[in-house]
């Protein structure tokens, strides 16, 4: 009998669907921090997490950091506790310009941190796969598929590579989805990004270039 091939961390979280668990605030999507970690421990029952300091800078505000790991592997993230427009709360309110006049960003609380602390676990959690199609622009997780109704000779939907991955070019119909993913994520490292896309597409050198060029501004 052939021995299955032992899935990695990775590949099982990345294959799970979040989509009934999520909610879209200010364009923005969250996943629900008690589903999310339950899900994980049930993959990955030696899964902990750290909450780390929680850092303030008068001109940029608060900045959380969460660390997670799974089978001996550590990953940081961190987030910045925003307001509901997505400005960056701070100790005390203050005004800021906007085309319809002067606008207000409240002072934070502890329930600011604490909301963006949770945050920043799923996103912790994204990293080791958990939702990372999200973040990626994605409607569903690599491992599902939906059956077209079968038609007569119908057009391929998009290009495809010899190993089943899809084909992304600078300026295709997926590049925008993939520029706004890594433009979200620079701080995930240029490495880290392309093993992300690398699940879904093939990342030829001149698109790793534009992908590097993004993350480092250069």
């Amino acid at each position: 009998m052939e021995n299955k091939k032992q899935l990695t961390t990775f590949e099982k979280l990345s294959a799970i669907n979040v989509n009934d668990k999520v909610e879209k605030k200010s364009n923005l999507t969250y996943l629900s921090w008690a589903w999310a970690w339950s899900e994980t421990k049930k993959v990955c029952p030696d899964a902990t997490y750290q909450i780390g300091m929680t850092e303030y800078d008068e001109q940029l505000g608060f900045m959380c950091h969460t660390s997670v790991t799974i089978e001996g592997e550590s990953l940081e993230m961190w987030l910045p506790v925003m307001d509901g427009a997505n400005k960056s709360m701070r100790k005390e309110s203050y005004e800021y310009s906007t085309r319809y006049g002067m606008k207000v960003c409240e002072a934070a609380t502890t329930f600011d941190i604490n909301k963006t602390l949770m945050r920043c676990l799923v996103k912790n959690l994204a990293m080791f796969g958990l939702g990372i199609y999200i973040y990626a622009g994605e409607d569903l997780p690599e491992s599902e598929t939906v059956t077209p109704t079968p038609a007569p000779s119908p057009p391929p939907a998009q290009d495809t590579t010899a190993d089943g991955k899809l084909s992304l070019k600078v300026g295709d119909e997926n590049w925008d989805k993939v520029v706004k993913y890594v433009t979200e994520n620079k701080e995930m490292g240029i490495k880290k990004i392309v093993d992300a896309l690398s699940i879904k597409y093939t990342i030829t050198n001149l698109v790793k270039n534009n992908l590097t060029k993004i993350v480092t501004g250069k």
